[in-house]
């Protein structure tokens, strides 16, 4: 009598893995998931929610853009970080969204994305190929123009001024020519002169070859 009960037991447990196992395991697999990801947060800046959530809509999570429209954080010197928020801030560099973001920030909140940005390691802009012709005219571009004086030798960034490598070619495009017609400016005019000295299809070849530029490792 045992005997068929514990087979009719085992049968039973088989019918009810056969059933419900996918799901369970599914379930499982979910969980694992679930708990990996919360251990990834946590260890990139602590419990939810993080500062710099707020950014990753546009510019991706830990500041890797996927919008070629929209610049990577990611890898940025914390002095250019800072001093971009607080432009948006005061109105001199425009924008109605970092705008009235920047202007919700306190000095500390700054101090931490720009530190929080900075220190993330950044990567290539693998949504862009750049047409062959366009990349060879913009690195021509670059090196006449002298950009590693101010961008550093590998155009990672340094100080104040920004990484251009592997930034998106929309946005590039789009500063290049704010900084030609005057839209955007910066203490220097540095920028202003090199813009206004090129000419469209010139800027747009700098942008496609800066955005196809691999970043270095820092």
């Amino acid at each position: 009598m045992k005997r068929f009960v514990w087979i009719g037991l085992a049968a039973l447990l088989l019918i009810i893995a056969a059933i419900f196992g996918p799901d369970a395991w599914g379930l499982y697999k979910l969980q694992h998931h679930v708990t990996a990801a919360e251990r990834a947060y946590r260890a990139d800046g602590g419990a939810w929610p993080h500062l710099s959530d707020t950014c990753t809509g546009c510019h991706g999570p830990q500041g890797h853009s996927r919008n070629q429209a929209y610049p990577s954080l990611a890898g940025q010197p914390a002095a250019y970080v800072t001093a971009q928020l607080q432009a948006f801030a005061a109105g001199t560099r425009a924008n109605p969204t970092m705008g009235s973001l920047a202007r919700s920030l306190s000095a500390a909140d700054v101090r931490q994305l720009a530190d929080y940005f900075a220190g993330q390691r950044p990567a290539a802009n693998d949504t862009f190929t750049p047409d062959p012709g366009q990349r060879d005219r913009g690195g021509q571009l670059v090196v006449a123009n002298g950009c590693a004086a101010c961008h550093g030798e590998t155009l990672m960034g340094q100080g104040a001024f920004p990484r251009l490598a592997g930034q998106g070619r929309d946005y590039l495009a789009a500063q290049l020519d704010a900084f030609a017609s005057g839209a955007r400016t910066e203490p220097t005019g540095t920028m202003y002169r090199l813009a206004a000295g090129l000419a469209p299809a010139d800027r747009a070849a700098v942008a496609s070859y800066l955005a196809g530029l691999a970043p270095a490792s820092k």
